[in-house]
Formats: C-alpha cells, structure tokens, sequence
C-alpha cells in the first residue's frame, strides 16, 4: 500500500470528505485527493501535521508500519476530557460510544439525526 493509499484508508476511517481532511491540514480538496491517488508524494510537512492532526502513528503514514494511530484509546479519552472538562458520565458515555460497533453508533447518529433536523 502506498502513503497516498493509506492517507485515503485514513480520510475514510475518519469519515471525512476530501474538504474536511484537506481544511484540517490547510489545504484543498485537490491537493488531497492528488495524494490519495499517488500523482502527487507526501512532504514531510504534510505528512508531520496529519500525525499531529490525526494522531497518526509516522511510522504507519510512511512505511506501513505499526497501528494507525498513536494513542491507546484510553489515552485519547483522557485527553478529551481534560480538553472539554468531561466529568465522570461524560467519560463513560464516550467510552461506551467508542466501544459499540459501526452498525450501533449509526443507530445513535440517526436518533440524534431526527432530534436535531
């Protein structure tokens, strides 16, 4: 798998269009989607803020080595909550959320779907 096969493996995991994972990283949908499709290579400045961004393991983005990510989700999960100043219910709700399968969380998304529209 190539580096740009694994920022498009990424984008997807992420369930971002190619605009959202391209402002994140202050670029356009174009530069992205020329990565993904290998007509244009990863800088090495592109490739430090996707891992800052995304918390994304050098090592996987480069050379396909290792996990995708950097951080155990348990750490993910604390730096959330210090960040958003989660209590305890808060913690547990996101760590239930994590841990249910993609078919469980599309249920919740769509519950929350008709509540707000």
């Amino acid at each position: 798998m190539t580096q740009g096969e694994r920022v498009r493996e990424l984008r997807k995991f992420l369930n971002l269009t190619l605009e959202k994972f391209g402002k994140s990283l202050g670029v356009g949908k174009t530069a992205i989607s020329k990565i993904e499709n290998n007509e244009r290579k990863l800088t090495e400045q592109m490739i430090l803020s996707i891992c800052r961004e995304f918390r994304v393991n050098y090592f996987w983005l480069t050379e396909g080595k290792g996990e995708m990510f950097t951080g155990t989700p348990e750490s993910v999960v604390d730096e959330i909550a210090e960040d958003y100043n989660l209590d305890n219910i808060d913690r547990k709700m996101l760590e239930k959320y994590l841990s249910l399968s993609k078919e469980e969380r599309d249920v919740i998304k769509n519950f929350f779907k008709d509540i707000f529209t």
